[in-house]
């Protein structure tokens, strides 16, 4: 988890540099986040961290883009750079895209018409080990497994704890604030997500999540 004041470089990815622009002036009073590089393709943002990959905590992607897409570009990061977190800011809320961001390990994904206070938040969650899945797109993506759960379900069984720690983690909620809820620490937090870990054969806070929705933890 990122210390709250630890500083967190970014790198922005867009074609638009209008939106480029717009994110930075967004960020302009947080001292937090730094905007650290920006690239208008994916392929351009694959160059920049890789001749510096120790210099960005996050990556703000656009998901339609030429060279690479940001589906494309979060697969690679998530493939090669697992400490580097990926929200992708998109304008589309159809099934098939989410579905796409989600399978690639984003770590957030929010519309291009959402506020600073909601992208803010989101931003902050994701920094301290959250996801955030924005409002429109979370009935989306419990449609859409709830009726893939019919075809697969999963067969790890969870203690009631773990099933309450993954219905919060489902709800995009922070092992500090899991630990304030339970009233239990945040090091039995991480060792009951390290548990659920192994159980579920997953590999990540996302991964956790399409679980959850999958088998149906409310």
């Amino acid at each position: 988890m990122t210390n709250p004041l630890e500083q967190i470089n970014i790198l922005l990815v867009d074609d638009h540099q209008l939106v480029i622009d717009g994110i930075k002036s967004m960020l302009a009073n947080e001292k937090q986040y730094v905007v650290a590089a920006e690239a208008n393709d994916g392929q351009h943002a694959v160059d920049i961290i890789n001749n510096n990959p120790n210099q960005f905590q996050l990556v703000i992607t656009d998901i339609s883009m030429p060279a690479m897409s940001g589906v494309d570009l979060c697969k690679l990061i998530k493939q090669q750079y697992t400490e580097i977190k990926v929200l992708i800011l998109s304008m589309y809320n159809n099934v098939t895209v989410v579905k796409e961001a989600v399978a690639a390990e984003a770590d957030g994904y929010i519309l291009k018409n959402t506020g600073k206070e909601e992208f803010l938040k989101a931003i902050h969650r994701i920094s301290n080990g959250g996801t955030y899945f924005t409002q429109d797109i979370l009935p989306i993506l419990y449609n859409q497994f709830s009726k893939e759960r019919k075809q697969a379900i999963e067969t790890a069984i969870l203690s009631q704890r773990e099933k309450e720690i993954l219905s919060l983690i489902v709800k995009e909620k922070t092992s500090d604030e899991i630990g304030q809820l339970l009233f239990i620490s945040k090091k039995t937090v991480d060792n009951h997500r390290a548990n659920i870990l192994e159980k579920t054969n997953c590999k990540s806070t996302i991964g956790l999540v399409k679980y959850a929705i999958k088998n149906g933890f409310e």
